[in-house]
């Protein structure tokens, strides 16, 4: 796409909010998060087709997300009147016990995923469902998630779930718990789970994050009865200080945030470095419970992965750490819904 100053980009949109752009269109673009140079993997945003309007279709439902807004957008919730599942979902106030694991980066999904199906023949009889539930911290718009759409294609997500204001999911939720509750009661899940989309929001503070998050989704799942299970974010790659060993960011989710216990998943790291992260974790055993997982065979399942695994542009050979403690998540979650933990 050619900007108006001769400056040559590449634009996403989204055609449930603006209509379907077709060659010659000219486009009112959105360029902001690319001028300051962050992390929007270099895309423009369209905004609206200033010469041609979107066709009228009837509107889906009656709940807006990205409320008030120019780009509000009415969606079906699950639980709304009117909703094939309000009945389902009008009393509904438990998971069953069902394992919800927490996550503070997309990042995360897929290597929990590869714990989880860790041993798994997918093409034999029926696997455990599971289903990812996104919040609003990163990416409003599901669609903007290739790796949701490969894991889909690869049969590791049984749906999606988008919650607060993100929107897209095979079902919209207004809340967290209202998300976990449609993805139990209604797609059927056997674990599910929750972080924010691509591009977290960080400003190098404790507090300033997006993904202390997890901590409430810990909180949420407890709420409902099920058996939260905290990933941490760890990392010996990760240049920046207050990331190295077990991030900042899962400490205070998990040590000030989450005020229901969880099932911490600790990987079992050879070394110095395992050694550190045991000790590291040894403060969240005040509240949690401490889960040692042993990561034999992970490695393997990570490197099967259907989609590329990437953290902050680090992929599986240069942040192994990372990877294994969250895919380490996904095989306790396993084991639980198993009846094995």
């Amino acid at each position: 796409m050619v900007t108006a100053d001769g400056r040559d980009i590449r634009a996403l949109a989204y055609p449930s909010l603006t209509g379907t752009p077709r060659p010659g269109d000219r486009v009112l673009l959105n360029t902001t998060a690319g001028d300051l140079g962050l992390g929007t993997g270099g895309y423009a945003f369209v905004v609206a087709l200033p010469d041609r309007l979107p066709d009228d279709e009837p509107l889906p439902g009656h709940i807006m997300k990205a409320r008030y807004t120019p780009l509000q957008t009415a969606v079906a919730s699950a639980d709304e009147q009117g909703s094939p599942h309000h009945e389902a979902l009008a009393d509904a106030d438990s998971v069953d016990g069902m394992p919800v694991v927490a996550a503070d980066l997309h990042s995360a999904l897929p290597a929990v995923l590869a714990g989880f199906f860790s041993g798994t023949d997918l093409r034999g009889s029926p696997a455990p469902r599971a289903v990812y539930l996104m919040t609003d911290g990163g990416a409003l718009p599901g669609a903007f998630s290739m790796t949701v759409a490969r894991l889909r294609e690869a049969g590791w997500l049984a749906g999606t779930v988008t919650a607060g204001q993100a929107f897209g999911g095979d079902l919209e939720a207004v809340t967290v718990h209202s998300g976990l509750l449609a993805a139990r009661h209604v797609l059927g899940a056997d674990m599910v789970i929750v972080a924010q989309g691509p591009g977290n929001l960080g400003t190098g503070t404790r507090w300033g994050y997006s993904g202390v998050a997890a901590g409430e989704a810990v909180n949420a799942a407890a709420a409902l009865g099920g058996r939260p299970v905290a990933s941490l974010r760890l990392s010996d790659a990760d240049p920046r200080e207050r990331h190295q060993g077990i991030s900042h960011h899962s400490l205070t989710a998990y040590g000030r945030v989450a005020l229901a216990p969880a099932d911490v998943a600790v990987p079992d790291l050879p070394g110095p470095f395992g050694e550190r992260i045991a000790a590291e974790a040894a403060p969240l055993g005040t509240r949690h419970r401490l889960v040692t997982v042993d990561t034999a065979g992970l490695e393997d399942a990570l490197a099967a992965c259907p989609v590329r695994l990437s953290t902050m542009g680090r992929g599986l050979e240069q942040d192994r750490a990372y990877f294994l403690a969250a895919a380490a998540a996904g095989r306790h979650a396993r084991a639980l819904a198993s009846g094995h933990a």
